[in-house]
């Protein structure tokens, strides 16, 4: 598994932000797509020389959806010395058919990173890794500006107070198109959740929006991103050294 350059990011940013301590036992959430399993495969390559012993609990959020099949992830896992835990929730029904929601992307978010949190906790957790990207970085803090007029993104760690769990995003200096060439290379088994809201949220839109602008400004990505770090948004402060 040629796993460098995505390591190289990996790396730099755990250390840059502190992420990983002695002992920790980190969840990794697993949604199935290219992001969570480019994490997975990172952390375990991680765990192998890195100079603080930790370990990692893949975890799956079970949405409800029909179909969802985890044979594929389960031998990565086992691939990679790990056993991945699945998690059943009817969070797809809570929102499509109880709640009926319009726009269920944010609730549906909320919900399963409680599921995932509260998971955690249960398999004995103090961290959580999310798949986030520097897309991802870039994405929401356009969608906080143009949606909700206000500036900021989430943050590389978060501690959650109420669940005493500390989240932590180690991929956040890799960008996309990294992440979607060692998925495609490494033949990742990605698999998707048969959302009724997918390929149509403000996320997106403001993908194809920034994909525009891209290619009036090749390097708009790195621009925004290193404003958002000489800013200090939202935590983006890297330790110095």
């Amino acid at each position: 598994m040629d796993i460098k350059l995505i390591l190289s990011y990996t790396r730099r940013a755990v250390d840059s932000y502190n992420m990983i301590e002695d002992g920790d036992r980190i969840a990794v959430g697993i949604s199935g797509g290219k992001d969570s399993l480019t994490l997975l495969c990172a952390l375990a390559h991680l765990k192998k020389f890195y100079n603080k012993s930790f370990e990692i609990v893949p975890i799956s959020i079970d949405m409800g959806f029909e179909g969802t099949d985890y044979s594929g992830v389960e031998a990565l896992c086992r691939e990679l010395g790990l056993e991945l835990k699945i998690v059943k929730t009817q969070i797809s029904q809570i929102i499509f058919d109880v709640r009926k929601e319009d726009s269920p992307c944010s609730l549906c978010s909320r919900m399963r990173r409680g599921a995932l949190n509260d998971a955690a906790d249960e398999f004995g957790c103090n961290k959580v890794a999310l798949g986030h990207h520097m897309d991802d970085v870039i994405e929401t803090y356009m969608l906080n500006l143009f949606y909700a007029g206000r500036i900021g993104t989430f943050s590389p760690v978060t501690y959650l107070d109420r669940s005493g769990i500390t989240n932590i995003r180690p991929l956040i200096y890799v960008p996309e198109k990294d992440i979607r060439y060692f998925a495609s290379k490494e033949k990742l088994p990605i698999f998707k959740n048969k959302c009724r809201a997918d390929g149509n949220t403000e996320r997106e839109n403001m993908k194809k929006r920034i994909a525009d602008l891209q290619r009036e400004i090749p390097d708009i990505k790195n621009k925004i991103f290193g404003a958002i770090q000489r800013a200090e948004i939202s935590g983006f402060h890297p330790l110095k050294k």
